[in-house]
């Protein structure tokens, strides 16, 4: 399978993982060379019930043999996809309440940038430097990371940057501006949390002058910080929200939520102004609907800080310089890029999924299904110490 991997499907780097999966539950991935995993990354933070949940396996089964696509995004009223924006809707704040379905995190960052010029009918958009929001064309344009950019240029126009949490920087945002569009956690550049009340500053500094702040919780969202999305934590509401990730607990799907108001500016003049074929589709929104039920109904959400509390609690080594994030979207930060990758590629060896950070090149990325035991915690954790012993 390696061999046939390498050989026909296009990779993203030089040297991938490569690791030849046999089948996953819960915490644990199994190669099919027979050896256990423990999942230390989750799919990149999608897994949020682990693999193969039994209530999202379920779902996918039913809605199965009922239907699968029927008809383009929007045309048709679909139950599960009309069950998931309605519950979604009935955990978020009154002016999110319509939501806008699509195949994944970075089609909806598309999507929220074409609303946000629609609804404002002005063309500047704002960004953060280091930040991540994709890798389609008008994701790519938010990024200000030079050396990935620069081959695909030009890219979308009137895209400028700031400085996460520079409240100096918010005096930038004027009239002509449509947007700013923010991670409420900036994940590839470390996990950098907001600070002194920055998100609630720039937030009023949009209302000023009647441009939207967009927050994209593609990453923090589906219950990963304690709370169902990352912005609860720091007492503001986004006027539109970005997800994606963790939404369809393994199965790829994304969204973008706003007002009524702000929505339906997609509707017409010109109409179809967004449009998806498999948008919304059934099965993925049946897993999503699935996911969501499972994270609000259960204890998982406060579980998450208590189990941050117990990483906090292990992961101390004079290696270690910190450990970023919040809940279970967390980042150790080690001593140097060659520390960080020692570890990462010796733990796949000792039976341990970590990953790198995009930008952050000295940090290992821990974040587990939500659904990780204290056991597995420790179990993963000892490895890591370890692992750092040896380099020490």
């Amino acid at each position: 399978m390696k061999e046939d991997f390498l050989k026909y499907q296009a990779q993203t780097t030089p040297h991938p993982l490569a690791m030849e999966i046999s089948h996953a539950s819960g915490s644990y991935i199994y190669s099919v060379q027979g050896k256990k995993h423990l999942d230390f990354v989750a799919g990149v933070s999608a897994c949020t019930l682990g693999h193969s949940h039994p209530r999202i396996v379920n779902a996918i089964k039913d809605q199965a043999e009922k239907y699968l696509h029927v008809m383009v995004y929007g045309e048709y009223a679909l139950g599960p996809a009309v069950e998931l924006t309605k519950l979604l809707a009935s955990h978020l704040p009154e002016t999110l309440s319509k939501t806008y379905l699509t195949n994944s995190g970075t089609e909806a960052i598309e999507g929220a940038l074409k609303l946000a010029r629609r609804s404002t009918g002005r063309s500047e958009i704002f960004a953060a430097k280091m930040a991540y929001h994709g890798n389609t064309m008008g994701s790519l344009s938010l990024m200000s990371y030079e050396e990935r950019v620069q081959p695909f240029r030009p890219l979308i126009g009137d895209v400028h940057f700031l400085e996460f949490n520079s409240v100096e920087n918010i005096s930038l945002i004027t009239k002509r501006t449509a947007a700013v569009i923010l991670e409420t956690i900036q994940g590839g550049a470390g996990f950098i949390e907001p600070t002194n009340g920055y998100l609630q500053k720039m937030k009023q500094r949009c209302e000023e002058v009647g441009a939207l702040l967009i927050l994209d919780e593609i990453q923090p969202g589906f219950g990963r910080t304690g709370k169902l999305f990352g912005f609860e934590n720091y007492n503001v509401v986004p006027d539109i929200l970005v997800m994606g990730k963790g939404m369809g607990g393994g199965l790829p799907i994304g969204a973008f939520t706003a007002s009524t108001a702000i929505m339906d500016t997609l509707m017409d003049n010109p109409k179809l102004g967004h449009i998806t074929t498999f948008g919304g589709n059934p099965v993925i929104a049946a897993a999503a609907l699935a996911t969501l039920q499972e994270i609000t109904e259960s204890d998982l959400m406060a579980e998450a800080l208590q189990k941050e509390k117990l990483f906090r609690k292990l992961l101390v080594h004079p290696l270690i310089k910190e450990v970023r994030g919040i809940g279970l979207m967390l980042a150790i930060i080690t001593t140097s890029e060659e520390m960080a990758t020692n570890i990462i590629l010796k733990a796949q060896e000792k039976g341990l999924v970590l990953f790198w950070l995009l930008f952050e090149k000295t940090a290992i990325r821990i974040t587990p299904p939500l659904t990780i035991t204290e056991r597995e915690i420790r179990e993963g954790c000892g490895i890591i110490i370890d692992l750092l012993n040896d380099n020490n």
